[in-house]
């Protein structure tokens, strides 16, 4: 049954992404074509404003409890996030870690192409360059490799978190896993998926080749109490009541050199996440009984409370605001609608923003590269 708690959820996040989108990404949004690198600096910080708002409603609406340990993050490094696709939500839970240990700025997901495509939310992925995929690493290779030396040119810090397993954890899925697994010779797995390592490896080689990575954070991710496997579930009020992560950070030194060994990496780090998971939920439900992390959050609990508070605060009355001036002001309403038209437009010509932004700084590459050559 559709809760209010689940409608007040998601129509917040969503009114919220779609007046941010239009009132508070959308003016910047020449700025791509003048100067690239302030558009890059501005719009991640405002998409970052959003990204606790969901950490603020699931924590002081809602109630849920957030436990990490393990090796913590050290703030500002660039690094590859890999993590275990229990919920269809995960990528979403997974900020009221970054905020604690990380900054949200830094945050660049891989995601599903059909989301880009959602109003609000999809167009305010776009804007933060968030790496769009079909799951057909034959469409996916070629933009994975333009969006990662693009990040790697422009020297943009990122924080890229990819879900090696490729989609949530189900029953029909672990049965696909498992007959996998049945075929190859491996170890039939419980409570995740046997990962696919090709673009794993790909990501992890390209950013270390441009100079742009620092670690990788293994995250393991558990729900000891009730487990919302898809927005229904949000929408019918089943929100996570504890949401467990536990982090293990790999400098980038420490990590294999050949792409076959670091496979069998990718692979071994699942073989320990299936142990973990058994031992959480077949245990006492928790990844480290003394519920400490190596490495101390760089945000202080009253400094994350702050934050949320504000959070909740300024989306809430900004949201309104929006409404009252879309009544009042006739321009407010044309420039909405023409925003509107914008995003809609450009995914349908170019296919989305990011993929402008990308074009735009090869274009002038190419052209720089050319009159250089010229020159000699």
């Amino acid at each position: 049954m559709v809760s209010w708690k689940g409608i007040y959820f998601l129509l917040a996040l969503f009114l919220a992404s779609f007046f941010g989108s239009i009132f508070m990404l959308s003016p910047f949004l020449p700025l791509m074509f003048v100067s690239p690198a302030w558009y890059r600096w501005i719009t991640d910080r405002i998409v970052a404003t959003w990204l606790t708002l969901p950490v603020a409603l699931l924590e002081m609406v809602f109630g849920a409890k957030v436990v990490i340990t393990g090796d913590g993050f050290i703030p500002g490094e660039r690094s590859v996030i890999i993590m275990n696709h229990r919920t269809r939500m995960d990528w979403m839970f997974l900020w009221n870690c970054l905020l604690r240990y990380s900054y949200l700025r830094l945050e660049k997901i891989c995601l599903k192409s059909s989301l880009k495509s959602v109003p609000g939310f999809g167009w305010a992925m776009q804007v933060a360059a968030f790496i769009f995929i079909q799951r057909k690493w034959e469409d996916d290779k070629n933009h994975f490799e333009n969006m990662l030396d693009y990040f790697c040119d422009i020297r943009e810090p990122l924080q890229l978190l990819i879900f090696p397993e490729g989609t949530d954890l189900t029953a029909n899925t672990k049965a696909r896993s498992n007959e996998f697994a049945e075929k190859n010779g491996l170890r039939k797995y419980k409570y995740v998926l046997h990962p696919r390592t090709t673009g794993f490896t790909f990501v992890v080689e390209r950013l270390r080749e441009g100079n742009n990575l620092d670690a990788i954070h293994d995250i393991t991710v558990a729900y000891p109490q009730n487990i919302p496997q898809t927005e229904k579930h949000l929408l019918n009020g089943n929100f996570p009541k504890e949401i467990h992560f536990h982090v293990h950070r790999y400098p980038v030194q420490t990590l294999p050199t050949s792409r076959e060994e670091l496979q069998l990496w990718c692979q071994k780090r699942w073989e320990e996440k299936e142990e973990r998971l058994e031992l959480f939920y077949e245990g006492e439900k928790y990844f480290d009984v003394t519920g400490r992390s190596i490495i101390p959050p760089c945000k202080s609990e009253l400094r994350v409370l702050v934050v949320k508070c504000i959070s909740l605060l300024y989306w809430t009355l900004f949201t309104l605001a929006m409404f009252v001036l879309l009544y009042l002001y006739s321009f407010v309403r044309w420039y909405c609608v023409t925003a509107v038209v914008i995003f809609v437009v450009q995914q349908k010509i170019f296919g989305g923003l990011e993929i402008i932004e990308v074009a735009r700084h090869r274009y002038f590459n190419k052209r720089q590269n050319g009159y250089g050559r010229k020159t000699e």
